[in-house]
């Protein structure tokens, strides 16, 4: 045990050593790379929430994950109220007779229709739940995909709005027209 350990120890400070040698490398001929939206959209796929950070958004993970969380919490309460009461139907008709305390105390509470609503409305609940986690999961993927997009946009204080007015003759004709153009230069 104490040799693969060593051995294992070993191999991890050369391939770490490896690394900061090749990373010492790379940053003497860096190269300024665009920033890629298809590279945030794939991380944050693959990952929820490591789109965001490639695209330097940190404050926005823990919002991914506490979405992710609190979904997959109702989903999950949902789940299992929908077999408790799955399987208080089953113990009620005989079709199962091993179940759950708590599914044997609701049969005993509930009438059989009753039982029937109660399991189809936690079980629509429970998929409704995990349909909002696909959509939870795909808003991510779009919101990296969005900042990815603007991550170079420059937002300066160089915002101007010039209004100025202006006389303009014809001159054809002997009345002056009097015009006000306005216009926003962004830059």
């Amino acid at each position: 045990m104490l040799k693969r350990f060593l051995i294992l120890l070993l191999m991890t400070i050369v391939a770490t050593c490896n690394i900061m040698a090749q990373a010492d490398t790379r940053q003497a001929t860096s190269v300024q790379v665009k920033h890629n939206p298809k590279r945030a959209t794939l991380y944050s796929a693959v990952l929820p929430g490591l789109g965001q950070a490639y695209n330097k958004k940190y404050w926005k993970i823990p919002i991914v994950y506490v979405g992710i969380g609190t979904i997959y919490y109702i989903a999950d309460m949902n789940g299992d109220n929908y077999r408790e009461f799955r399987d208080a139907y089953d113990y009620q008709m005989g079709i199962n007779t091993d179940v759950s305390e708590e599914a044997i105390e609701y049969a005993s509470k509930y009438s059989g229709s009753n039982l029937i609503t109660l399991r189809d409305s936690y079980r629509r609940d429970m998929e409704l739940s995990w349909i909002i986690m696909a959509l939870w999961y795909g808003i991510n993927i779009i919101d990296a995909t969005v900042d990815a997009h603007f991550f170079e946009y420059d937002i300066g204080d160089d915002l101007t709005l010039k209004v100025e007015p202006v006389i303009q003759s014809n001159f054809g004709e002997t009345a002056y027209n009097f015009n006000y153009n306005a216009g926003i230069s962004l830059k």
